[in-house]
């Protein structure tokens, strides 16, 4: 079982892919698998935002 990625790690995850995809050194062979990753990876990163924004709008409403 995979451990679930925190934000730094699937950060610095696609930024290595971002720098892959920006070198001329581009595989085509993985461009696709490098580009679905990148994409489940800011899907997670979307989530992970939401989930704390939500968390800090509770946090602030019970402040008042």
């Amino acid at each position: 079982m995979k451990k679930e990625l925190n934000y730094e790690e699937a950060i610095a995850e696609v930024d290595k892919i971002v720098k892959k995809l920006s070198s001329e050194e581009i595989d085509v062979d993985t461009l696709a698998t490098d580009v679905k990753r990148a994409t489940q990876l800011l899907e997670i990163l979307e989530a992970k935002l939401h989930k704390t924004q939500d968390e800090m709008k509770t946090l602030l409403k019970s402040l008042k």
